[in-house]
């Protein structure tokens, strides 16, 4: 443990008394001596630690404020579970200094293991479970997907990508392309039904586990466009598919999601244009993201998978001829250099 790392130190101290109730809860007995190791790395300002004796295995958030609120994560966890969603159960919490103990719902995750022949398997267990999110009722407790939101997220692109990756900013002309782009994707999102948004559902936040999946990363939970999950889903910021294996996934979605009540798009056809806008949304935001990460964080080797999200939005602009503006634009930004 390094010597300077004090919120480790209260991290380590704040979790005895509770291990010793944990086990006691639960019959384990004596606590065991252990030893805490990073449990994953995060774009975020959160930690992860696995506790670990023979076999029991618990997880520990660290979220330090005022970056970070353990108290979302705490809610939308207990929604999440009454739904039969399998998410980590809380087991203690100090949502004062940030501390959560958890239990661990194992070592794999979806990016860990998907491949071209078991995706098929684990996307339809994860669309299950999507399903079961989405049929939850719509809490007003819970944020809106609003317009000041998708409007702050698309900003994103032109203040961290464009102005200090790029080091350009957009012309007055540019600026009117941007303007009516953004208003075409936020009108499109607000015109969604809305459901439970997860707002990061990909396979990096998926589990190998039973039942299958478990859900991870849910604390940024709000009521939003019904298409949001499914299309992070597919179109994720660590691995591609083949554009023709993605529409058959989505049309399996769509189908499965009629027949159980969930308020999508009446056709396909309008889903998969509301998938598409909604898609240009999050990987403009996405973009932005990766690069705030860099510039601001320190942490440069997202920027790795830019070029994915641009790839991604090319496929869209190349099929709706109403965002012609929005490919000009882009097509007139500089290319980036090579290192951040």
């Amino acid at each position: 443990m390094p010597q300077h790392d004090q919120r480790l130190h209260a991290l380590c101290a704040w979790l005895e008394p509770r291990l010793e109730d944990v086990f006691a809860r639960r019959g384990w007995g004596a606590v065991p001596e252990a030893s805490l190791i990073p449990a994953s790395s995060d774009a975020s300002f959160r930690r992860y630690f696995r506790w670990q004796a023979a076999d029991r295995s618990l997880i520990l958030m660290d979220a330090p404020p005022p970056q970070e609120n353990c108290r979302p994560f705490v809610e939308v966890a207990a929604l999440l579970a009454q739904a039969g969603i399998h998410v980590p159960e809380v087991l203690a919490q100090d949502l004062e200094r940030g501390f959560l103990l958890l239990d661990d719902l194992g070592r794999q995750t979806y990016l860990d293991v998907i491949n071209e022949d078991n995706a098929d398997a684990l996307y339809a267990d994860a669309i299950q479970a999507l399903l079961a999110f989405q049929a939850l009722p719509v809490s007003a407790q819970l944020p809106r997907y609003d317009e000041a939101l998708l409007r702050r997220e698309l900003q994103l692109f032109p203040e961290w990508y464009v102005q200090r990756h790029l080091g350009c900013s957009f012309s007055p002309a540019q600026q009117q392309l941007w303007e009516r782009s953004c208003q075409l994707l936020v009108d499109a999102a607000l015109a969604q039904p809305t459901v439970l948004v997860h707002r990061d559902y990909m396979p990096r936040n998926l589990m190998i586990s039973e039942p299958n999946p478990g859900v991870l990363d849910f604390q940024d939970a709000v009521i939003g466009p019904v298409t949001y999950d499914i299309t992070s889903l597919f179109k994720d910021a660590f691995l591609s598919w083949p554009e023709q294996r993605v529409q058959g996934w989505l049309q399996g979605y769509w189908d499965a999601a009629l027949a159980a009540g969930i308020p999508v798009q009446g056709s396909f056809a309008e889903f998969h244009r509301a998938s598409d806008l909604m898609g240009l949304q999050r990987h403009l935001k996405v973009i932005g993201i990766f690069a705030r990460i860099c510039h601001r964080d320190g942490k440069p080797r997202y920027l790795a998978d830019v070029p994915r999200f641009f790839t991604y939005i090319e496929m869209v602009l190349a099929r709706r001829p109403e965002l012609a503006e929005l490919a000009q634009l882009l097509r007139e930004l500089p290319s980036p250099q090579v290192s951040p």
